[in-house]
């Protein structure tokens, strides 16, 4: 499931450039939302970011769907207490996911970084390689890339402290092609690795006709849920 207590974002990469949440929060405005009042602006919504801790079953929950929460709009103060809440209900899994990689990596030391909170940063193309070092920096349990969308070819990827990949190919109008080869290539490099490898979908304007299956199956693998010792961990 999803939790957004920020919504909204500024595009800063050429994988925001066909943004889904900002063709939703546009559709949401125009529905009338009340979280969506100036449509994809980025807004911190205070009264959602304790709300995890009202769900007893144990859940996945992506953090910031509609979101990043790295952005600078975001205070520190903010996104900390979203991180208290995340290491206050361990029964959950969280994943964060940013695109401001060098912000993470500068705050990552004021976080704490509980076992349950899984960090990842986008990685759609080879400019934006150096987030894959910023992410390093961070003492997550289990760091993660997202390459989605995927739109260019990423070889010879540094994997080291990586334990998680996750492929996909972009959807919706205008879509940009994703070659067969580049998303071969990254699964390649993952078994090579023992890293684990998700592909999520082909993409296109039609997702459910080109479906999410590679060699004829589906490849869902995911991380294993690690414990950090205490000592490896930043405290807030």
């Amino acid at each position: 499931m999803t939790w957004n207590p920020v919504t909204g974002c500024v595009k800063i990469s050429q994988g925001c450039k066909h943004c889904y949440a900002e063709r939703m929060a546009k559709r949401l405005q125009a529905m009338g939302s009340s979280r969506y009042p100036d449509g994809f602006k980025p807004t911190l919504h205070e009264d959602l970011v304790e709300r995890p801790l009202q769900w007893q079953k144990p859940r996945t929950v992506f953090v910031n769907s509609m979101s990043d929460l790295f952005q600078e709009a975001v205070p520190l103060e903010f996104i900390q207490r979203v991180f208290k809440t995340m290491a206050a209900s361990p029964q959950h899994t969280y994943q964060v996911l940013t695109k401001r990689a060098g912000r993470l990596a500068k705050l990552s030391s004021r976080l704490p970084w509980p076992a349950n909170v899984w960090m990842g940063v986008s990685v759609e193309d080879s400019r934006v390689l150096h987030r894959i070092d910023d992410l390093r920096r961070v003492p997550a349990a289990v760091r993660f890339l997202s390459c989605e969308p995927l739109i260019g070819p990423l070889s010879k990827l540094d994997l080291t402290g990586i334990h998680w990949v996750i492929v996909g190919g972009e959807s919706g109008p205008k879509a940009r092609p994703m070659m067969e080869k580049w998303a071969q290539d990254i699964r390649e490099q993952c078994e090579e690795h023992h890293i684990a490898f998700f592909f999520k979908q082909w993409g296109g304007v039609r997702k459910d006709k080109f479906g999410r299956e590679m060699n004829g199956r589906t490849y869902d693998a995911m991380p294993k849920r690690r414990i950090v010792p205490i000592s490896a961990m930043a405290l807030a």
